[in-house]
């Protein structure tokens, strides 16, 4: 099932008996962004990678790996048009901190979006140590993609590299889109906390949830 949400009024609300409702939310609109951030107490250069993603302002809360049917992906900065705040804001995220200077260290987020848009296609996280920018956004891509080609029947070798697989996932004709984010950094060489973060946000809902700017 996509991701929904279900909110039920409590029942010790005033008329909640008389007037419950459920909400459903499914994100209609997505964007990629990615930050790094650097500072002597780890929360901090976690809160400055969040400024340098542009999503500091919001209460984040993490979901899990669904892409919902009809999703547009949307350009950042349009993204960001959507986000208030204080707004509680729904996403995927991959975050990798390190203290130990020089370290190599990167956070991916992968996506994979059937042809068919009614379908759910899927998001994957990856947080890597001492791989490269573009090994760590390919594992994270070839996981969704994975994921996806599994539910939809896709037939293929997991033994064969990722570029093979990438091309058989495609050719298949249910595959439409597949690609990566991915921020990378080295540890601080005098030992500051660096906090990197790739992030999948979901920025506008259906239309039966509340939303300034839907």
């Amino acid at each position: 099932m996509p991701l929904a949400l279900f909110f039920s009024v409590p029942s010790s609300f005033p008329l909640a008996r008389k007037n419950r409702k459920k909400i459903m939310i499914i994100p209609k609109k997505m964007f990629l962004t990615k930050g790094v951030g650097v500072h002597k107490d780890k929360l901090a250069s976690f809160e400055l990678a969040l400024r340098s993603a542009g999503i500091e302002k919001c209460n984040l809360v993490s979901v899990s790996s669904i892409l919902p049917p009809n999703c547009k992906i949307v350009p950042r900065d349009k993204g960001e048009t959507y986000l208030n705040p204080g707004q509680v804001v729904f996403c995927v995220m991959a975050r990798s901190e390190t203290n130990e200077p020089n370290r190599l260290i990167s956070a991916a987020v992968g996506l994979a979006q059937p042809k068919d848009e009614s379908h759910y296609g899927y998001l994957s996280e990856h947080h890597g140590h001492g791989e490269v920018a573009k090994k760590s956004g390919e594992y994270a891509e070839d996981l969704a993609a994975t994921m996806l080609a599994t539910t939809l029947g896709i037939e293929f070798d997991s033994d064969k590299s990722w570029d093979e697989r990438e091309q058989i996932y495609k050719s298949s004709g249910h595959i439409f889109k597949t690609l990566n984010i991915c921020q990378s950094a080295e540890g601080n060489k005098d030992g500051l906390w660096t906090t990197v973060v790739s992030v999948a946000v979901f920025c506008e809902y259906d239309d039966n949830l509340p939303n300034g700017n839907s």
